[in-house]
């Protein structure tokens, strides 16, 4: 049991997380709490759980530190969170994975507060996102607009939620630039590009961003183009990843000498940068926190797909042409406020976990339902072996596996069938063209951006 300095108890808080940018985020929000709580993580043994280098940058630079940290499987992890005698868990975790524990959490006879959240740019707010965590007691969002977006989504929904705002971790301590530029820290020549598993997704695509860094490197061999990847061979990431960009690279012949690949922590990959480029990634985010200036790669168009919405608004857009002559942009002032950079004291997720704590001391904290589902406990158990795969040993898992994958496929070819010859049904493009390729034009045309 941990006390403060007047020999009060300090809430036990327990984060658990297992890929990548999970694990990043819930160290960085547990370790900015400082001595407040009683913080410690659990590194999650999932199919997709971060190896030990990925732990070791996540944990870089997060305020958490390396003994505050364990790995632990499924069938422990009740009976360690008991003996911590927590009082809330933070959930890091896509959302199938988030459902399942927050409904075992949510099913012990002392339960504690269920926490959850998102790891970076959460605009658009989903639909998905929400239901996945009905169950979670406070959703922890981290902008201004966030909070509005999402709070006018339960609203239209019908699903409730508790929405609390935290600046994201990675935004802590900015020192943003305006247009001038004039809070830039200093950093070196580089270029830097963030890498995104799922951003763009056609390969075409990624072909084309591969090609970009190319020219870039070429434009200047005297300064490095970094091309920044979430894993090295062999990891995982939050998202699988088909064509990942090193082979992307290969593909393409011999490479300049100064195109260079990084798997260090980001913050050490800013710290030698110009600037970063990226089409929406969170980096941009974190870029801007510490006054390197972005470019937010525009060639695929906007759209919630692309998740760059946000940055349009901040007028981060810019061609491929802007990226080899490094005319790298600042975000509009006037963005700042209602998009990462609110400040400090707007943040109440600790005070609303406090409260919901105090609630469950005073045995007044309600439980929350779930998503209402068919299929009683054979679909838990489905949808556990599912989000948990090869860790989940249970032979109700296996079960509802062996009888849940053939009836998946054929609810969802019955679905596709259904698209094709429904009403409205897609017509085919021009011949050649990619599905992307026929939207991006409406795309760009129906986009505005405030300036």
């Amino acid at each position: 049991m941990s006390t403060d300095a007047a020999g009060s108890r300090r809430p036990c808080v327990v984060a658990i997380a297992d890929t990548d940018s999970y694990v990043k985020w819930a160290a960085a929000l547990l370790g900015g709490v400082g001595e407040r709580w009683d913080a410690s993580l659990l590194v999650f043994e999932t199919p997709l759980v971060v190896s030990d280098a990925q732990l070791a940058s996540a944990l870089s630079g997060s305020g958490l530190s390396r003994d505050r940290v364990e790995r632990i499987d499924y069938r422990r992890l009740v009976a360690r969170l008991t003996e911590l005698r927590v009082d809330a868990v933070v959930i890091g975790a896509r959302g199938p994975l988030v459902r399942v524990l927050a409904r075992d959490l949510m099913a012990l006879p002392q339960r504690p507060v269920v926490v959850t959240g998102l790891p970076g740019i959460s605009i658009p707010a989903t639909r998905k996102a929400v239901v996945y965590r009905l169950q979670c007691d406070l959703f922890v969002v981290h902008s201004r607009r966030e909070v509005r977006e999402f709070g006018a989504l339960s609203a239209r929904t019908g699903y409730a939620h508790r929405y609390a705002l935290a600046t994201l971790p990675f935004a802590r301590g900015a020192r943003v630039a305006g247009r001038s530029g004039a809070a830039a820290e200093e950093g070196g020549g580089d270029l830097v590009f963030a890498a995104q598993a799922k951003v763009p997704a056609e390969r075409g695509d990624r072909l084309s961003v591969a090609r970009l860094l190319v020219r870039a490197a070429e434009a200047d061999p005297s300064r490095r183009v970094v091309l920044k990847l979430r894993a090295g061979s062999g990891e995982h990431q939050t998202h699988a990843e088909l064509d990942c960009y090193p082979e992307l690279l290969a593909s393409l012949g011999p490479l300049p000498p100064n195109l260079v690949t990084s798997v260090a922590p980001m913050r050490k990959a800013l710290s030698t940068a110009q600037g970063l480029v990226t089409v929406s990634s969170t980096a941009a985010i974190e870029a801007i926190a510490r006054g390197i200036p972005v470019i937010a790669l525009d060639t695929f168009g906007v759209s919630p797909e692309l998740i760059n919405e946000t940055l349009a608004d901040a007028d981060l857009l810019a061609g491929e042409e802007d990226v080899v002559a490094r005319r790298f942009r600042h975000p509009d002032p006037e963005w700042l406020d209602d998009n990462y950079f609110h400040v400090p004291e707007a943040d109440d997720w600790t005070d609303e976990v406090e409260a919901l704590v105090a609630q469950r001391a005073a045995g007044r904290l309600p439980r929350r339902r779930d998503h209402p589902r068919r299929g009683g406990r054979l679909r838990d158990a489905w949808e556990r072996k599912i989000a948990l795969g090869r860790s989940d040993t249970s032979g109700a898992g296996a079960v509802a596996y062996a009888v849940g994958q053939p009836a998946r496929t054929v609810v969802r070819l019955a679905n596709r069938v259904r698209r094709l010859v429904g009403p409205g049904a897609q017509q085919p493009g021009p011949a050649g063209s990619s599905a992307h390729e026929r939207s991006t034009s409406a795309v760009r045309t129906s986009t505005t951006r405030t300036s």
